[in-house]
């Protein structure tokens, strides 16, 4: 089994354009950094051999972003190359099919690591496993064995494209498992969910803030998106 993390190396002014209005170009792109940073952590904990499957100008192997986060997780690279989505990732997941793979978006950072781990235990039951996301979405596919056609004739990006492939799956006969639903973090909303999400689990947690100033301190080791929470305590949101 093998878990694959999903994203695009953060640049300025071109990641996370949904939230630039609101967070400016560098805040957008440094919160998008800490996504993955967060993700990555969360494959580390897992155990399983994880794969960075990028996009970049410069190809996943030829940006240095990449690079270094694979040497800091101890991970290798692979490249979503063109397409759509679909074609994207059903070009990640061919090489891993008969061992078995958990493909995730960085778009989820407050998603437990035991969420993930209840998807890949449903993997080893289920051809192809499913993690909705509250959009329409979903921020996880697993897959073992046999590539299902589920990665054509969905509208990507639109409110009905887990319904679109769960419908395609039992058109095809595939049997599948539903993980846990999760949120995405895509727009302000979101933003302004997730921030109130974790001021929740940091008092559950650590009984109460701390402040210092206008500056929060230390995130507690146990908060799932440590990175995520930095960016957002300086940016005044938690």
């Amino acid at each position: 089994m093998v878990t694959i993390v999903f994203t695009r190396e953060p640049i300025v002014g071109v990641s996370k354009t949904r939230l630039v209005p609101r967070l400016g170009p560098e805040n957008a792109a440094a919160l998008a950094d800490a996504f993955a940073h967060d993700a990555m952590g969360k494959a580390r904990i897992i155990g399983a051999p994880i794969i960075i499957a990028g996009s970049a100008p410069a190809g996943t192997g030829g940006s240095r972003y990449f690079r270094r986060l694979a040497r800091r997780f101890g991970a290798r690279l692979a490249d979503q190359g063109d397409g759509t989505l679909g074609a994207r990732m059903a070009r990640v997941l061919e090489p891993y099919r008969a061992q078995g793979a958990v493909l995730f978006g960085t778009d989820s950072p407050t998603l437990p690591v035991q969420m993930l781990r209840r998807s890949i235990a449903l993997l080893r039951r289920f051809p192809v496993v499913l993690g909705p996301s509250l959009d329409g979405g979903y921020y996880l596919i697993g897959v073992r064995g046999a590539m299902p056609d589920v990665f054509r004739g969905v509208r990507w990006g639109g409110p009905q494209v887990l319904r679109q492939t769960i419908a395609r799956l039992e058109r095809a006969g595939v049997r599948y498992a539903l993980g846990p639903a999760w949120y995405d973090v895509d727009r302000w909303s979101d933003v302004l969910l997730l921030a109130a999400h974790l001021r929740q689990m940091l008092k559950a947690q650590n009984g109460k803030l701390r402040t210092a100033g206008s500056r929060w301190a230390a995130p507690s080791r146990t908060t799932p998106c440590p990175g995520t929470v930095r960016i957002l305590a300086r940016l005044g949101l938690v």
